[in-house]
């Protein structure tokens, strides 16, 4: 599993690099790396690879999309560490964006990733037609403004030190989280114009998305800052309307193992090529950071 990680992340990075190394300098471009580069673990890329592998998707056309969704969350990374946000100094176990560039300039770096996501879409090397282009950067858009990431930061930050029911808090999560993930899951659908599996894979990445955000509140309840790398024990101390916070550590274990098994029952239906997505579903629930 980790091997075939760090091949994605891999790729995706070598093909981010070069997409920035052909743009028109400008200062902005080096708070813009400093945010997105090296990344994360990629694991939104490595879901678009696990469902394309099921319906044949090419995997260079897959890490195309992969580096846009990468876009997308390193945006919403510098912007939700705002300290008008959450106000987190440290990020992937280096100074935020905005704590090493200042906050105006984060702000900016932040907007330029967002729209380098659809420039990466839209761009002639991207062998798409123009109806699957249309679509992807459609739903792409849903998922990364109101009612998707922006939205979901929205609900986060109404709902500090306020007690929340269940259907809000899951809600809050599937937008800020689960949008993201459900796009990595249907974005291969579209490509293959099977639209027959478009609800199911919805669902799937939402439930996936879900479950990441449960593992995420779970490292920052556990784990150390220097472990996660980024600053842990947070939510607590600010009152974060999280699962944690309304079932306990233990429940909230319970019902993200519970989720876990929902997704398989949904994804056992589609046959042996299904392992490599139940082995990142398995790594997202896991892992320690």
């Amino acid at each position: 599993m980790k091997k075939k990680l760090n091949k994605v992340a891999k790729d995706t990075n070598l093909f981010l690099k070069k997409f920035i190394l052909n743009q028109k300098r400008t200062e902005l471009l080096i708070p813009m790396k400093y945010g997105l580069l090296p990344g994360g673990k990629k694991i939104r890329s490595k879901l678009l690879i696990d469902v394309g592998k099921i319906f044949n998707i090419n995997y260079y056309k897959l890490i195309q999309i992969g580096a846009a969704v990468e876009c997308i969350h390193a945006y919403s990374l510098i912007h939700d560490d705002l300290p008008c946000m959450d106000n987190d100094k440290l990020r992937r176990g280096k100074l935020s964006t905005h704590a090493k560039f200042g906050e105006s300039t984060a702000i900016l770096a932040g907007n330029s990733l967002l729209t380098i996501a659809f420039e990466i879409l839209s761009q002639p090397s991207f062998k798409a037609d123009f109806k699957t282009k249309n679509r992807l950067i459609n739903l792409l858009s849903k998922c990364s403004g109101h009612s998707g990431i922006a939205g979901g930061q929205y609900s986060d930050l109404q709902f500090e030190g306020k007690k929340q029911t269940l259907k809000k808090i899951i809600d809050m999560q599937t937008k800020k989280t689960g949008k993201l993930f459900s796009f990595c899951c249907v974005a291969p659908i579209i490509i293959s114009k099977k639209n027959k599996y478009l609800n199911l894979f919805d669902s799937i990445g939402s439930k996936i998305g879900l479950l990441f955000q449960i593992a995420d509140d779970l490292i920052d309840h556990t784990s150390s800052s220097k472990t996660a790398g980024k600053k842990t024990k947070k939510d607590l101390k600010r009152g974060k309307a999280t699962l944690i916070s309304l079932l306990g550590y233990k429940n909230t274990v319970k019902y993200g193992n519970k989720l876990k098994l929902e997704i398989f029952s949904k994804i056992n239906k589609l046959g042996d090529k299904n392992k490599d997505l139940k082995d990142t579903i398995n790594y997202i629930l896991k892992r320690s950071k």
